[in-house]
């Protein structure tokens, strides 16, 4: 079983996808903790209702970027993670956690990257007349939004599309999408070289994979 974290800043809708899919007796990944960097953050409660270990560490409470990453680094340790799943995680990481976690870190994004990278995702597609747009699940690189492209899933956009309507066709993608790639990583499907992601198995998912 590969055990993985997952941190969260907010309403952790990922993460109760990821909870749901680790429920079935065949998924070969177990949630070990999730992490927050808010206190009160609403996907705690999902964490908890489901019995996994939580842990709060509030990144005001520490004077620099690098000594709150150095909790969270003792945290993810405590519970033994080797993959670490960013659900919503609304912070910046530095090059140096990001290369210690390196290709054992994974990021969903809200576009089909390289488009669209950083905040106003679905308003940046609208305006720019898209035809479709889709999540992408990447390996974390220090730059924002950067990586090796595990898997990219579209969906179309459609006449009078909204930015939440837009949001919500999206977020149904990004709820099937992140737990097959947490699976592909699990049973060992996914590679890297070159900093291109070659994957393996009978997934549907890994058949229109996208790779950079």
């Amino acid at each position: 079983m590969l055990k993985v974290g997952v941190l969260i800043s907010g309403r952790g809708s990922n993460l109760q996808a990821l909870i749901d899919a680790a429920h079935a007796p065949d998924y070969p990944a177990k949630i070990t903790c999730v992490i927050s960097n808010v206190p009160d953050a609403p996907g705690l409660i999902r964490a908890r209702a489901a019995n996994i270990p939580v842990e709060t560490i509030d990144h005001r409470a520490f004077k620099s970027r690098e000594a709150f990453e150095q909790a969270l680094d003792k945290k993810l340790t405590k519970y033994g993670v080797e993959l670490v799943c960013l659900a919503g995680f609304m912070r910046l990481l530095t090059p140096r956690f990001v290369t210690n976690w390196r290709d054992r870190l994974i990021n969903i994004h809200p576009s089909l990257l390289p488009a669209f990278p950083g905040l106003d995702t679905h308003k940046k597609a609208l305006a720019a007349g898209m035809k479709t747009s889709g999540c992408t699940i990447h390996f974390v690189r220090p730059e924002m939004d950067h990586g090796p492209i595990i898997a990219q899933m579209e969906v179309p956009v459609l006449p009078g599309d909204t930015e939440e309507s837009l949001a919500a066709r999206v977020l149904e993608a990004e709820h099937k999408a992140y737990p097959e790639v947490v699976r592909l990583i699990a049973e060992g499907h996914v590679n890297i070289h070159e900093e291109q992601v070659f994957i393996g198995g009978d997934s549907a998912l890994a058949k229109s994979v996208a790779v950079p």
